[in-house]
C-alpha cells in the first residue's frame, strides 16, 4: 500500500480541485470540490492547518498551485497526488 494510499485511509480531506464541470462528471468517492481559484475564499473548510490534505485535479498542475498555497498558508501535510488517474484505485 503506498504512503497516498495510507492516507486517505487513515482520514485525509481529498480535495478535487478542479472546476465544478469536471468534478460533476467524475471524481474521487468523498472528495471535497473547491477549485484552485476559490481556494484563497474557502480556505477554513481545509480544517486544522496538522490535518492530511490530499489534492488532485485533471492532470496535477492545479493541485501542485493549491498545495503551494496551503503550505504558505501554514498548511503542514500536503499532497499533491496528481491528476485524478493517479489516485489509488482510479
Amino acid at each position: 500500500m503506498s504512503g497516498l494510499e495510507n492516507k486517505i485511509k487513515a482520514g485525509a480531506l481529498i480535495v478535487d480541485v478542479r472546476i465544478p464541470e469536471e468534478f460533476e462528471e467524475e471524481h474521487f468517492p468523498n472528495a471535497l470540490n473547491i477549485p484552485v481559484d476559490q481556494l484563497q475564499q474557502r480556505i477554513t473548510e481545509f480544517g486544522e492547518k496538522n490535518k492530511s490534505l490530499v489534492l488532485y485535479c485533471a492532470s496535477g498542475a492545479r493541485s501542485a498551485y493549491a498545495a503551494k498555497m496551503l503550505r504558505s498558508a501554514g498548511y503542514t501535510d500536503v499532497i499533491n497526488a496528481g491528476g485524478l488517474s493517479d489516485m489509488p484505485g482510479f
